[in-house]
């Protein structure tokens, strides 16, 4: 490997890595938001309280179990599989002819809703039960104390998990070349054919990985430090000599 051959791959073919680069985080990004809502959706509706009896108690029952059977598929199958399964699959059974990167955002998408919706319910759970009881004892119901009352919580103390998320996705989107999505490692591979220089093109994918994923882990630690706020703080009031 030569310093002027890297040169050269990033002179030649700079177009194709940044569209590769560009595809690889619209993915990621989109993704990760729909499938932090779906993860969402789902924590809520698994927490809420199951009756002792009644139609509304079968009916929890069944959505718990087709959930339940959502997330343990999703997170039991690698994202190569899924995507191989969903993309092609849809096209035999059902005659969809789906659109590469659509396609690629809603494998994204589903798998890590599978993902958040136990980090959601972990967090969910989390939170003590005297807020629930509390927000129950004024008239809440169990949508409103998620809304007004347990959600705020959980997004703070689950966005460390949703930023690692992030991070994992951008690098998962590499399996999307299954199906022919022009993300990073689909360009690289198209660049490496073309010059044979698989190391030193491989080692610019490298690095444009690491920066990418670098970058978003500062941007989410710096996110996190302000919505703690600063760590040294003093509270003022109107005090009153006599």
């Amino acid at each position: 490997m030569s310093f002027e051959s890297i040169v050269k791959i990033v002179s030649d073919y700079w177009p194709m890595f940044m569209r590769g680069a560009g595809t690889t985080l619209l993915i990621s990004m989109v993704g990760t938001i729909i499938g932090s809502l779906i993860g969402l959706l789902i924590g809520v509706v698994r927490t809420i309280p199951i009756p002792e009896r009644g139609i509304k108690k079968v009916l929890l029952k069944v959505v718990n179990a087709i959930l339940f059977v959502y997330i343990e598929i999703f997170r039991g199958t690698p994202m190569i599989v899924q995507a191989m399964v969903i993309y092609y699959g849809s096209a035999l059974a059902f005659g969809i002819d789906m659109n590469r990167l659509y396609a690629a955002i809603f494998i994204v998408s589903i798998n890590t809703g599978a993902y958040m919706s136990e980090i959601i319910r972990g967090g969910i759970v989390s939170i003590d039960k005297g807020q629930f009881e509390a927000a129950h004892a004024i008239g809440m119901n169990h949508f409103q104390t998620m809304i007004n009352v347990v959600i705020p919580q959980v997004i703070r103390n689950i966005l460390p998990a949703t930023g690692n998320e992030f991070v994992i996705n951008i690098k998962d989107t590499s399996v999307l070349n299954v199906i022919a999505v022009t993300e990073l490692y689909f360009q690289t591979k198209s660049i490496a054919g073309n010059n044979y220089l698989y190391f030193e093109t491989f080692f610019v994918a490298c690095v444009l990985y690491f920066i990418m994923t670098f970058t978003v882990t500062r941007i989410l630690r710096y996110i996190e430090k302000k919505i703690d706020g600063p760590e040294n703080y003093v509270m003022n009031a109107n005090q009153m000599q006599v």
